[in-house]
């Protein structure tokens, strides 16, 4: 019986043959998990402002430095750590270097 070149394609690959065979590495993880915790730091620093009294308005409660300008710096920055933790790839071991 001849095996084409599709089905030798799809044979199983060995355990110990170096190829990965999940995209990410526990390393890509780890950093996801940074991201994630510096984003919901980025939201944690978003919240508050609200006045005890509603018809009293305090604009340097409502746009405070902390909430107009360092929490998006921080929420951006969670996601440039995101796509950093997607896009790294693994170190290769063996003989493929």
């Amino acid at each position: 019986m001849a095996v084409n070149k599709e089905e030798a394609k799809r044979k199983p690959v060995p355990a110990g043959s170096g190829e990965n065979r999940f995209p990410f590495t526990r390393e890509n993880y780890t950093i996801m998990i940074i991201g994630i915790a510096v984003i919901i730091i980025g939201y944690a620093l978003m919240v508050g402002g609200r006045s005890p009294d509603p018809n009293q308005f305090y604009p340097d409660q409502v746009y405070s430095w902390r909430r107009i300008t360092l929490a998006p710096i921080v929420i951006i920055l969670g996601f440039i750590v995101e796509v950093y933790a997607i896009m790294k790839r693994p170190k290769q071991t063996g003989e493929g270097k």
